[in-house]
């Protein structure tokens, strides 16, 4: 399988947080594939620095590319118009969450996610497919 994971699937990973283990499951599937898309890493990043400096914020980067998440820096103006039109068309969905959605559909990928409130109504409105971990 494919998946895209947005920024609360890796950092309940990396905090070892309720679900934690059904994104470790799907890292350590050799069949899968995981990406993240560098907006996602980034919300990733200033979260950890803000709660635990820089140092550790960096090093919980580096843990995610040694797992196995692939980053994709994607932001061709294809891409970015399916995103703003995601953004534009979607209601109390984050810009990163749209970077996370269009990078999924375009891979045939499933979302793994924590965010119960923005990817619930977007599963029964099939506008991606999506995996929650909790």
């Amino acid at each position: 399988m494919i998946f895209v994971l947005d920024a609360s699937a890796m950092i309940a990973y990396l905090r070892n947080e309720r679900g934690a283990g059904k994104v470790a499951e799907a890292l350590a599937d050799p069949n899968n594939q995981c990406f993240a898309h560098s907006v996602n890493l980034c919300e990733v990043f200033y979260d950890l620095y803000r709660a635990n400096g820089p140092s550790i914020a960096a090093e919980a980067l580096n843990n995610l590319v040694r797992v196995g998440i692939v980053e994709n820096a994607q932001i061709a103006r294809d891409f970015w118009e399916k995103v703003g039109a995601l953004q534009a068309t979607l209601k109390r969905v984050s810009l990163a969450d749209c970077l996370s959605i269009a990078l999924a559909n375009q891979l045939q990928a499933t979302v793994l996610t924590a965010d119960h409130h923005e990817f619930d109504v977007l599963a029964d409105q099939a506008v991606c497919v999506v995996d929650l971990i909790r």
